[in-house]
Formats: structure tokens, C-alpha cells, sequence
């Protein structure tokens, strides 16, 4: 779960890091791409699936803290709450939502799409680009690695230590990428359909440890493997990691989905979010 985006720091409210600790993520400063001179950006103009209508595509299970009890509906998790915000930049309210359940690989996939934006910790980078569209960036994220407490990876403090681990990740992802590329580790990484199976895998002592998102990790570590920890967060490669609505490679969408964003940013409503879901950022030292 790359794109070249500048970007701002985080809102003061957002919990200091320790020592080296990089910031988990921020309302990316970008200049979101104009709304085609064709396209008015409004609920009457829009080419939606369904006229009047938004659909919102995000994965089954939906985890948290994107999501909360996988019910994307709610409005509650960063993700829906984001898309939410951006449907009514869009000028539709929520009862003109409609959510939709698309598998992550099958998202991002080349072919048309049931949705008009699908929000799934989709990383911008230039493979996808090939078969899909992306908004401008509406946050940027470090990958981390997770462990079992009687794990002997649990006390690493550097890339070379987890060279000799057996690590997985969900397929498809940047996670995945981040394992290959960041840590390559002397064995193959085993990659799995979800996290949850990854996490399972863990449990049962077939895997030494996983890679997810920053806020995922502090996710499973906080409230769903009471004997897990977070290893470290990996060191940024190039770019700043970024995720972006997922739209078909045709959309005519991504114009005013963009300008919509932008506005969320420059109105920190953006900001505002992340402190409210993702802020818990202290405590993942850099691993080098």
C-alpha cells in the first residue's frame, strides 16, 4: 500500500514521536488535478454509476481504524469518514451513499469498475497507474513490522536483525513491496489474502512477523493481539508513501474528486480526522 507528493507536518495535536520515530502520516500538501473544463462538479453533472448517486467501494472485512465494526456506513474509521467528507464536497449527503464491497486485488485490477471511488489504503504508485486513477493523496504512511512478544525478532532494533525472519503481508500491497524491498530478507515472504489470515499465520508460529501500515499496527498490537508489538516502522524509501481514492482507468470523476480533497486539506478538515482516528503514533522507533 509511491507517489512524488510534498507534504506538511502534522497538526500539533498529533502525538510527538520518540527519538527518530518518523510521523505515521499527514494531510499531504498537493495540488489536487483541476476538474475537467467539461465536468461541472456537481451531483447533476456528475457521470456517476447511478445517476443522483455515489458509490463507495472499500474491501469485506473493512478493518479498523479505517473502519469500525466493518461497517463502512457508519461514518466512523478515518477512511469513512474521509469519504464521507469528500461525498459532501461532492454535494451528496450520506443517505445518497451507497457502499459496495470490493476485494483489494480485484480493485486495482485493470478493467470497469462497480464503484465511483473505492477507498482501501491504496498507495499511489506508477505500476497501478497503468490500470487505474488516483486522487491527489489524502495521506501519507509508514509501513511497520509486527511480532509476538516471545518472538526472537521482538527486540530488533535494525533492518539487518529481521534478514533471517520468515515475514508476510497481504497480497497486492505496498506491505508486501516494503518486505521484498526495504527489509529483503534472505527467504521468500509469504503473502496472504488478507491481513487477518496474515495475522493468523502469525499466531500459529508460521511467521516471525508481518509488515501493515503504521496505524493498522498499532491496530492489532492495542486491541487484537493482546501478546503482539510492534517491531519498528520501516525507513521511507524515496518518495513519501501516499494513499489516493482508487478510480477506473477512465473515470471523468478524478477532476472534481481531487478539487474536493484539496479543499478538505486547505479547510484541515483532512487534519482534523487524523488526530480524531490515527493520531496514536508514539512508541515504533525506526528500524536502519
Amino acid at each position: 500500500m509511491l507517489a512524488a507528493v510534498t507534504h506538511r507536518s502534522l497538526a500539533a495535536a498529533v502525538t510527538a514521536v520518540v527519538g527518530l520515530v518518523a510521523v505515521a502520516g499527514c494531510a499531504p500538501e498537493d495540488n489536487p488535478a483541476p476538474a475537467p473544463p467539461n465536468v461541472a462538479c456537481t451531483p447533476g453533472s456528475l457521470p456517476t454509476k447511478v445517476a443522483g448517486q455515489l458509490t463507495v467501494g472499500t474491501d469485506d472485512p473493512a478493518y479498523a481504524p479505517w473502519f469500525v465494526d466493518n461497517k463502512p456506513e457508519n461514518g466512523q474509521g478515518f477512511e469513512s469518514a474521509v469519504a464521507y467528507a469528500v461525498a459532501d464536497k461532492l454535494g451528496y449527503g450520506k443517505d445518497r451513499v451507497t457502499w459496495t464491497r470490493v476485494k483489494f486485488d480485484n480493485a486495482i485490477a485493470p478493467g470497469p469498475k462497480a464503484f465511483d471511488f473505492d477507498i482501501n489504503q491504496f498507495s499511489i504508485t506508477e505500476e497501478r497507474k497503468q490500470a487505474v486513477e488516483f486522487s491527489a493523496p489524502y495521506y501519507l504512511v509508514r509501513q511497520a513490522v509486527v511480532t509476538l512478544k516471545s518472538s526472537k525478532i521482538a527486540g530488533a532494533k535494525s533492518l539487518a536483525q529481521l534478514r533471517g525472519a520468515k515475514l508476510g503481508a497481504q497480497v497486492g500491497t505496498t506491505s508486501y513491496q516494503a518486505i521484498t524491498n526495504v527489509i529483503k530478507p534472505t527467504g521468500k515472504p509469504q503473502v496472504y489474502n488478507s491481513n487477518d489470515d496474515a495475522k493468523k499465520a502469525l499466531q500459529n508460529g508460521q511467521l516471525d512477523g508481518i509488515v501493515v501500515d503504521l496505524p493498522t499496527a498499532f491496530h492489532i498490537t492495542g486491541s487484537e493481539l493482546k501478546d503482539a508489538a510492534i517491531v519498528g516502522q520501516l525507513p521511507q524509501v524515496g518518495a513519501p508513501e501516499a494513499f489516493g481514492l482508487l478510480m477506473d482507468k477512465s473515470s471523468t470523476l478524478t477532476g472534481c474528486v481531487s478539487k474536493a480533497i484539496g479543499e478538505l486539506r486547505d479547510a484541515g478538515t483532512l487534519g482534523q480526522l487524523e488526530q480524531q482516528w490515527l493520531a496514536r503514533t508514539a512508541g515504533a522507533a525506526e528500524l536502519r
